[in-house]
């Protein structure tokens, strides 16, 4: 008998997406499943072009479940916004034949920004608006995708 820790094999991965008019912040998470981390920004082209490049991501990463950012309005309606991610939704299911989950993000767009000032990302002058619009949407992914993951944990008993 030895003492070696056991060590946890890779689990598939999940994909996080915050999807808008003309970009797509895009997060994984960790081998191991626990955190969702910033992949990148997706500048969208046609719906074809978007889904070849994410079609990509998918293969390269192993992802095997998808969390799309569902930007109810505040009463909780489903208004133009909301339509538009689950229609991605779709796309991804029909596309790819993976588990596709909406999650509510309202607010989340909101947070990033704020967790994007408090880190100390100017939002001042051409350039520091053009680094912020780069990254903002990878941290609403991440956002989305971190909440999806907590509440399935919180669900399975695990904290």
């Amino acid at each position: 008998m030895t003492d070696t820790p056991e060590i946890s094999q890779p689990v598939p991965r999940i994909a996080g997406f915050d999807v808008g008019d003309k970009r797509i912040g895009i997060a994984v998470t960790d081998p191991l499943g626990y955190t969702a981390q910033p992949l990148l920004t997706l500048y969208c082209k046609t719906p074809h072009a978007d889904l070849k490049s994410i079609g990509r991501l998918i293969r390269k990463h192993g992802i095997a479940e998808a969390v799309v950012g569902n930007p109810l309005n505040m009463s909780g309606e489903v208004g133009p916004r909301a339509r538009k991610a689950q229609e991605f939704a779709e796309q991804l299911r029909a596309e790819f034949g993976i588990p596709v989950h909406l999650v509510d993000e309202r607010l989340t767009t909101w947070e990033a920004h704020q967790l994007l000032d408090e880190s100390g990302h100017s939002r001042r002058g051409a350039s520091g608006r053009q680094q912020r619009k780069r990254i903002v949407d990878q941290v609403a992914a991440v956002l989305i995708l971190q909440s999806f993951l907590d509440a399935r944990a919180t669900a399975a008993g695990r904290s």
